[in-house]
């Protein structure tokens, strides 16, 4: 797929401002939709994931990347809807029951949507009955929630209980992060898997959206 340079270097850059008038020229010229999505917005957020695991981008740098592709995003959704595309890999994220922290729930978020996923953000303090509501509604292949107190962790186990009960737990695949989280505590209560951070959680969505298809 063709490169939008200066959509890519708008991403990568954190402009948001450049990032909305390059994807608007390319519309413009013709550009598809998807194509600016696939071929430019999806590799700058790779990039961006990469820098970060490097330790040359840091938490000011993801959230400058992610203003900056939602705001080419706000371009490129009526157009996806109006046709009738979607994204092919759909994600339901929020901050678990009892925490009303979410500037790492809105940095995963913004990371998988740069990936090229659906995302649905149910914000934060977000109970296991809303979390099972999203999941019977919109049908998402992935649940991920986060904490970032340690006395709200218990409310991931709910939540995933409350999927049981509901019958839905097979059907989707559920991670989760935060501070206080941990690869032991994410098997002890039956997720899927864990991420420590933004860029991790997009290649763990990759990776088990990957083996299931094999």
């Amino acid at each position: 797929m063709m490169l939008n340079q200066q959509l890519y270097d708008a991403i990568l850059n954190g402009n948001a401002r450049q990032a909305h008038a390059a994807t608007a020229a390319a519309l413009a010229a013709g550009d598809a939709p998807m194509l600016l999505i696939q071929g430019s917005m999806v590799p700058a957020m790779d990039e961006v994931g990469r820098l970060f695991e490097c330790e040359e981008y840091f938490v000011p740098e993801l959230l400058l990347a992610g203003r900056a592709m939602k705001s080419a995003m706000e371009l490129l959704k009526p157009l996806l809807s109006a046709s009738g595309q979607s994204m092919s890999v759909r994600v339901v994220i929020g901050t678990v029951k009892g925490d009303l922290h979410d500037i790492g729930k809105n940095i995963v978020a913004s990371m998988l949507e740069g990936s090229g996923f659906e995302v649905i953000d149910l914000g934060s303090d977000v109970s296991p009955e809303n979390f099972v509501a999203a999941v019977q509604e919109r049908n998402p292949h992935v649940v991920c929630m986060s904490a970032l107190l340690t006395v709200t962790m218990p409310a991931m186990k709910l939540t995933i209980d409350a999927l049981k009960s509901a019958g839905l737990r097979t059907h989707v695949k559920v991670l989760i992060g935060g501070a206080p989280v941990t690869q032991q505590y994410a098997h002890d209560i039956g997720a899927d898997g864990y991420s420590e951070n933004a860029s991790g959680a997009v290649g763990l969505v990759k990776n088990l959206l990957a083996g299931e298809a094999a």
